[in-house]
């Protein structure tokens, strides 16, 4: 993917670096919540940040992951975030999103959520919505190399799938395929 062996490395990703990453955050994040007032509204502000989530991973999914210009530095750009993904969707060291993108733009929303909801509540929010991230992440994961044995995973396999494979317009709800439903670009049975 990159003539730099070094950038190349880090593009590549186990799946079980996420876990190992986010998990500790997140546990941090509903302590401190818990501790500094969040108290009973803790699982709200949960809910809250998980379906803040989903929605973010349908618009980012839509919007950035698949605005593909047609040449130069975008198209590169387009390639590298999500092309590659498209044209390579069973490589199972490019499913998870690599930390030198996940950090960053987790540690951009957390910043954010604390700038608009402020203490306490931004703590069990962002790890609602961090949860949410990393559900998705593990979700994509195993839908890409696993045979799903309920009717739910096989559901959301089969959708993903149909996203690759029949129509990538449509489908961008990967863990949360309501959202296809809200905004009309549910995949169409053949």
């Amino acid at each position: 993917m990159f003539e730099s062996d070094i950038l190349d490395k880090l593009s590549r990703v186990h799946p079980a670096v996420p876990p190992i990453l986010f998990v500790p955050v997140i546990v941090f994040m509903l302590v401190e919540g818990f501790v500094h007032g969040a108290g009973w509204w803790t699982p709200l502000w949960i809910l809250g940040g998980y379906l803040f989530w989903t929605l973010t991973e349908y618009w980012l999914h839509r919007i950035v992951f698949h605005f593909e210009p047609e040449q130069g530095i975008g198209r590169r750009v387009h390639w590298i975030i999500h092309g590659v993904h498209h044209d390579h969707p069973n490589d199972p060291m490019r499913l998870v999103m690599p930390p030198s993108v996940s950090i960053p733009l987790a540690a951009l929303f957390v910043w954010a959520f604390s700038a608009v909801i402020g203490m306490p509540g931004f703590l069990p929010f962002s790890a609602g919505f961090l949860s949410g991230y990393l559900f998705y992440d593990m979700l994509h994961y195993h839908v890409h190399h696993h045979r799903p044995k309920t009717a739910l995973g096989k559901r959301l396999r089969e959708l993903h799938m149909r996203h690759h494979f029949q129509n990538h317009e449509r489908g961008y709800g990967v863990s949360a395929p309501f959202w296809d439903h809200v905004f009309g670009t549910a995949p169409k049975n053949r």
